[in-house]
């Protein structure tokens, strides 16, 4: 069934991201990617839409939604400043990397060491070209470091194994 959507005003738009990032906190990100689709309609790169709604997304990743990886990297790219381009894909990658583990699974070790190893190169990236006085990809990084030496499960791959297609989970 198909329904012709509404039209944010443009005057609704900053009060509506701000519900966006309220039901981000809500743990509701459906809600809150639909209300940052609508932002965009209207303002194509409004940099605020954009970062909610690459958020949005990685909260679904928990929820097997294959298509929220690709769209939260396809919306990494819409980023026009090479810091956050850099700094979000690492974000994308560290909580794929999360959502595996917590669905576990055999090989889920080696897949999420990936991940996380993938994320910490994007920090790494977004480390080089940072403002001054900004230091959040150096924490995410950290953190990524930290639940690989905590985790023993977390592994690089062995030689004889494949890795599997980027996207399909």
């Amino acid at each position: 069934m198909e329904f012709e959507l509404k039209t944010l005003s443009p005057e609704a738009v900053s009060r509506a991201l701000a519900k966006a990032e309220r039901y981000r906190l809500l743990q509701e990100p459906v809600e809150a990617e639909s209300i940052c689709l609508d932002a965009l309609q209207l303002e194509p790169e409004n940099h605020e839409a954009l970062v909610t709604l690459l958020l949005a997304l990685t909260d679904q990743f928990a929820e097997d939604r294959p298509s929220a990886v690709m769209e939260a990297f396809e919306v990494a790219e819409r980023l026009g400043d090479p810091y956050e381009h850099a700094y979000y894909s690492g974000i994308v990658w560290e909580r794929r990397a999360k959502a595996q583990l917590h669905r576990g699974g055999m090989g889920m070790g080696s897949r999420v060491f990936a991940c996380l190893r993938e994320a910490m190169t994007w920090y790494e990236r977004a480390e080089a070209i940072r403002p001054a006085g900004n230091d959040d990809a150096l924490l995410r990084w950290n953190t990524c470091a930290r639940l690989i030496m905590r985790d023993q499960r977390l592994m690089p791959p062995l030689a004889d194994e494949r890795p599997e297609p980027l996207f399909l989970e």
